[in-house]
């Protein structure tokens, strides 16, 4: 059962990038490696970014097709995924990566494909 719209995604798109900038520093990440605080930052700040260029409706510049958005969002999931193993996260490290990985993969795998017209 696949109901995530574009349009849900999009609403998604900038709390999700600015939560990523922020929550490092209010959960404190960074105490088992000092990456995992920055790739959280950097990836929201890029996350913004995406989402400002990709051709949905709350898209400002609308240059990045939406289907690249989606492939993106993929590729940064299974980034998070892999990083606690890649960069030895440990506790609330690896558990803030497990979880967000998680939860980007399932909003593109419940992601309802949209009939043109």
């Amino acid at each position: 059962m696949k109901f995530i719209t574009k349009r849900i995604h999009a609403f998604l798109d900038y709390p999700v990038a600015i939560a990523l900038i922020v929550l490092p520093f209010l959960l404190g990440l960074g105490s088992s490696n000092p990456i995992a605080l920055q790739l959280s930052v950097a990836t929201g700040i890029a996350a913004f970014i995406l989402t400002l260029l990709t051709d949905h409706h709350l898209g400002v510049f609308r240059v990045i097709p939406y289907k690249f958005h989606l492939i993106v969002d993929f590729l940064v999931a299974v980034v998070f995924i892999l990083a606690p193993f890649i960069f030895a996260f440990e506790g609330i490290d690896a558990y803030y990566y497990w979880i967000n990985g998680i939860a980007v993969l399932s909003v593109v795998s419940l992601h309802k494909t949209e009939i043109a017209v």
